[in-house]
C-alpha cells in the first residue's frame, strides 16, 4: 500500500466504481501484506492495527499457535472489510516443524465479486510475513 498514493488510492475507487476481481484480490493481498507486517501499537492513529508481535509468545511454541491465529483472524476482520467469514488455519510443515504458515481462506466482500480467496502465509526470522 505504500507505493500506491492517497490520490491514486482515492481515483481507483472513486464514483463507486468496482475494480474487477483480479485487481480487488491483488489489492487485498497487498492491504494484508501491511497488516500482518504490522505490530500492534506501531500504528499511531490506529493503536490496533496489525498483529501480536509473535516474538513475544514464541517461547510457548507450539502452544502459541491457535493465539497467533486469532490475532491474524481478528486484524483481519477489524481492518478488511472486503473479506467476511475468515478462517485462519495452521499449516504444519513436516520438513521443518517449527514453520509458522497459516492459510487464510475467506469470501469476498465486495459488490459483483463474490467467490472465495485463499492467501498463505509464512513467518520469516526476524518476523516478517510473507503473503501469497
Amino acid at each position: 500500500m505504500a507505493e500506491r498514493g492517497l490520490l491514486t488510492r482515492l481515483a481507483s475507487s472513486s464514483h463507486g466504481a468496482l475494480a474487477p476481481r483480479g485487481n480487488a484480490v491483488a489489492s487485498i493481498a497487498e492491504h494484508l501484506r501491511v497488516l500482518l507486517n504490522t505490530r500492534k501499537g506501531e500504528a499511531a492513529a490506529a493503536p490496533s492495527f496489525g498483529i501480536m508481535d509473535f516474538n513475544d509468545i514464541i517461547h510457548l511454541f507450539p502452544a502459541a499457535i491457535p493465539r497467533m491465529q486469532q490475532s491474524i483472524r481478528t486484524a483481519i476482520q477489524e481492518f478488511e472489510p472486503r473479506l467476511k467469514n475468515v478462517v485462519v488455519m495452521h499449516v504444519p510443515d513436516e520438513q521443518d516443524p517449527t514453520a509458522l504458515r497459516f492459510d487464510i481462506i475467506a469470501q469476498l466482500n465486495i459488490k459483483d465479486a463474490r467467490g472465495t480467496v485463499r492467501f498463505h502465509t509464512e513467518l520469516q526470522p526476524g518476523g516478517r510475513v510473507d503473503l501469497w
